[in-house]
């Protein structure tokens, strides 16, 4: 688990730049802000640049931002709403991970501020960041998970993108016959093995029972549709299909795999793109959506959507200021980061991106043409279904749990 990581960010202007000035109490107020935006983490940069261009246009505000790594960070972010010491802003996932803040009365209600930017962050990004009909977070990007693959990888043995799962285990049967292992995967990090597994039981089921079962809403995981994407994910498993080394390496060291181009293929979400845009060979890296693996779902339904987003301390000494930075922080945070590669922008986009790569413009496509985007597993489910959700996989991968078992226990946690 890596160390977190402090960043202090100011302003490299000018010594009176940094210096308090026109606040309403003489000083110059500091809001603190916990992200996970670590200097690995795709949006590194994005946020680097946009808390520098919000202290540029708000002299009297220092935002002092704290960043954690994505898995320590849930654990800190839970443990903090219970102890009430939380930041002024901090970030979170949408859905059902911060619905018992938004309950515990540790989020701010947004509405009244969104009415400066509704023309700016369209109302089909608030779908997770909405509770009761009332806004409680500001999203800053759109994203789609699917299969990155590698071009020359497909080309060198004449396979094309797979649209369905017969497809799909032909490719897959290709790379082994010729000594390749298909997949790239973390199951030590549990949660890249359970995008893997979302993206597939989505195509299995569809958008309607997914979202169901996750959010414990009556659908019941013993029906035949998850079993079939259980036995689906059991064939892949034994068939060989995943690195047999996921048990025990990270998610870096699982990507490294797939842009070395050890493995051709990996499932996880848009925010790839900004590693795969710093390999020695770009180029070489496409995009597809998951395969169709019954008629219970069509191609352009997948996983996405806008989960990731800032929240407000209602806490907060300064809530104005709290709420207006979170705003204009996001739409920053969106726009640097779309035109880094860092993910897909959740707010308008008017202003030039140069030099778009062909995976950004894919996505973009994909996300524009989707007739359902479902945002993942860790967003959609409470927090303690999601940690068994996910030590659930990392047995049903090493043969501890048959098909069966997986979804009996799924179905157990669900009902508890």
């Amino acid at each position: 688990m890596k160390k977190k990581a402090v960043l202090l960010l100011t302003l490299a202007l000018s010594a009176a730049s940094i210096l308090p000035v026109s606040a309403s109490d003489g000083e110059q107020k500091t809001l603190t802000m916990w992200t996970i935006a670590t200097e690995g983490d795709a949006n590194h940069e994005a946020f680097g640049k946009a808390i520098e261009e919000y202290e540029a246009e708000h002299p009297d505000i220092h935002i002092e931002m704290e960043a954690f790594e994505n898995e320590s960070y849930k654990t800190k972010i839970k443990a903090s709403v219970a102890a009430n010491e939380l930041p002024d802003i901090y970030f979170t996932w949408g859905g059902g991970f911060s619905s018992a803040f938004v309950e515990a009365g540790k989020a701010m209600e947004l509405d009244s501020y969104y009415e400066t930017y509704k023309d700016e962050l369209p109302e089909s990004t608030l779908k997770y960041a909405t509770y009761d009909d009332k806004l409680y977070g500001v999203p800053y990007v759109v994203s789609i998970s699917g299969i990155f693959y590698n071009k020359p990888m497909f080309e060198e043995y004449n396979l094309e993108e797979p649209k369905t799962w017969d497809e799909l285990i032909n490719v897959c049967q290709t790379f082994l016959d010729n000594g390749i292992t298909p997949f790239g995967v973390s199951v030590k990090e549990a949660w890249v093995m359970a995008m893997f597994n979302d993206a597939l039981t989505l195509k299995c089921v569809g958008d309607e029972k997914i979202n169901a079962a996750f959010t414990r809403s009556g659908q019941s995981y013993l029906d035949e549709e998850f079993l079939d994407a259980a036995k689906k994910l059991e064939q892949l498993i034994t068939m060989g299909a995943f690195s047999e080394s996921a048990a025990g390496i990270s998610n870096d060291e699982a990507v490294a795999l797939f842009t070395n181009g050890t493995v051709p293929m990996f499932v996880t979400g848009a925010f790839l793109e900004g590693s795969l845009l710093q390999a020695e060979n770009p180029d070489d890296f496409g995009f597809m959506l998951f395969p169709v693996c019954s008629d219970n779902a069509v191609l352009t339904d997948s996983m996405g959507g806008s989960a990731d987003m800032l929240m407000v301390n209602p806490g907060t000494e300064n809530p104005d200021e709290a709420a207006n930075a979170a705003f204009e922080i996001a739409k920053l945070v969106s726009k640097y980061g779309y035109m880094s590669g860092a993910g897909i922008a959740a707010w308008k986009v008017d202003y030039e991106v140069e030099n778009q790569s062909s995976i950004s413009k894919t996505m973009s496509d994909c996300i524009n043409e989707s007739t359902s985007l479902t945002v993942w597993s860790g967003s959609l489910m409470e927090a303690e279904d999601y940690t068994e959700y996910q030590a659930l996989l990392q047995q049903f991968f090493v043969g501890d749990l048959t098909a069966e078992d997986f979804v009996e226990a799924m179905d157990a946690q669900l009902n508890q």
